[in-house]
């Protein structure tokens, strides 16, 4: 697995080095990634939306709150999310990327429409399977072949603009079968891996781990952003509890859920926006 790793951020790295920022562009651009269904809601809110293919991915073009913004979907899991976000970097230079999304709870504090803003991030499927069990490693460096963190810390700036952000946003109410509950947004910590995780031993497993909410993208993202040198942040709003449940609440939940995300990462974009100018 690891040595299948380092072709794929080798390519990578060849792909930062076509992309750097080029100087003086202007009006900076934002970007927005995330699973079509999950990213629609962004989709909705620009204005004057242009959408056009960018290799075998599609991106729409507008503004949101007159800020230049473009939108990328990614198919599900790591492979798609790396692609997708290469991609996107590579052609559009964006100041900050986020990923908007939902994701599973594995905190039991957490319930429907609740948003995460992550401060750090990590892969829970990286690492190597021995008769010990499995023993989770970190990625690796493309360049210097150095281990990378295994937990990705959000950038500072980006931080602070999604936590100044939470004042501009009011959530509404999101239904349950026995009334009704308000969101929050809070912060947490998000675990990737190729797995729709509905089992409690798993999110069990991924709560010791040190993770809030559990989603398969987020951690891919990140890692190729820091190849590029691009601020990126992962939100999730959370659909499901990761456990028996799971299919049919991330279904019930999937709207609600990606529309909390989106107001949160249009907010942190307003902000972030407003305070590196």
């Amino acid at each position: 697995m690891l040595h299948r790793f380092g072709r794929v951020g080798a390519l990578l790295c060849g792909l930062a080095i076509l992309g750097a920022r080029p100087a003086g562009q202007s009006p900076p651009v934002f970007g927005v990634l995330g699973v079509p269904e999950e990213i629609a809601p962004i989709e909705r809110r620009l204005a004057n939306p242009e959408t056009q293919r960018l290799g075998s991915n599609v991106v729409t073009i507008g503004t949101l709150d007159g800020r230049r913004v473009v939108v990328g979907r990614s198919g599900i899991g790591k492979v798609n999310a790396a692609s997708a976000t290469a991609l996107l970097l590579e052609r559009f230079h964006p100041v900050a990327l986020i990923f908007s999304g939902t994701a599973g709870a594995l905190d039991p504090a957490l319930g429907p429409g609740d948003v995460v803003i992550a401060t750090k991030v990590a892969q829970h499927d990286i690492g190597r399977l021995t008769t010990d069990g499995f023993v989770r490693r970190p990625t690796r460096d493309s360049v210097t072949g150095e281990p990378n963190p295994l937990f990705f810390e959000t950038p500072a700036a980006l931080l602070a603009a999604a936590r100044a952000a939470i004042a501009d946003v009011k959530l509404p109410l999101a239904p349950l079968s026995n009334g009704t509950r308000q969101p929050r947004v809070r912060e947490g910590v998000v675990v990737t891996g190729d797995l729709f995780v509905a089992d409690p031993i798993k999110k069990n497993e991924l709560r010791e781990f040190g993770g809030s909410v559990v989603e398969m993208e987020g951690a891919a993202m990140v890692q190729v952003c820091r190849q590029f040198s691009t601020p990126c942040l992962v939100v999730r709003s959370v659909t499901d509890a990761a456990d028996g449940s799971a299919v049919l609440s991330y279904q019930t939940y999937l709207k609600p859920a990606s529309e909390n995300a989106a107001a949160v990462t249009a907010a942190t974009i307003a902000r972030f926006a407003a305070t590196s100018r």
